[in-house]
């Protein structure tokens, strides 16, 4: 094996099943079920909505919250998130609204929901966990340390390749784009 992954044969076999699983998942449809918060979700929903915007203007508060169904606080309040990590700027003026800051193929997705929501799997995830000790009782050896590692490294392997500009189509375009990706990763692995 190259010296381009450090996580092993085993784990890479581990990358290719979960990478097959979900390209299954997508072919049916009613067998997905994944936890994202409403932050992500949303926030996700108003950047597209805001990519798909043809007015030079963008959209307003106003106007995505009626586009979306949320509440004007809560659209403010993500519009406050993504327009701070750069995804998209404010027009000014009484007509003002969102627009992206930068074409929608730059906006990588893992970006946008890690701005969202942070990552599902990170350094301070195990000191956070603890339970009533200072330290968790498993930081020497611990196998769910290593999957959480390995489910987080998958994720970020997918959605790096995935754009802005891969999501602002049809659903059945987009999954087309997605499912294509992923059979590359899976190409690209199992060539390693």
């Amino acid at each position: 094996m190259g010296q381009k992954h450090d996580v092993g044969s085993s784990s890479i076999r581990t990358w290719i099943f979960i990478t097959e699983g979900i390209q299954e998942l997508f072919k049916q449809k009613n067998h997905l079920s994944m936890k994202i918060t409403a932050q992500e979700e949303y926030g996700l929903r108003l950047l597209i909505r805001i990519a798909c915007c043809k007015d030079d203007t963008g959209m307003s508060i106003p106007q995505l919250s009626e586009a979306e169904g949320l509440t004007p606080p809560y659209v403010a309040k993500l519009t406050r998130i993504l327009r701070m990590e750069g995804f998209i700027n404010s027009t000014p003026g009484y007509k003002g609204g969102y627009i992206l800051a930068v074409p929608a193929s730059e906006i990588n997705i893992n970006k946008v929901l890690k701005a969202l929501g942070g990552s599902l799997f990170d350094p301070t995830f195990c000191s956070s966990h603890a339970g009533t000790l200072k330290i968790c009782t498993h930081s020497i050896d611990c196998s769910a340390r290593s999957l959480w590692q390995m489910v987080q490294f998958s994720i970020d392997q997918v959605l790096d390749k995935i754009s802005l500009q891969d999501l602002v189509n049809a659903e059945k375009d987009s999954a087309k784009v997605l499912i294509d990706i992923l059979e590359q990763n899976t190409e690209t692995v199992k060539q390693d």
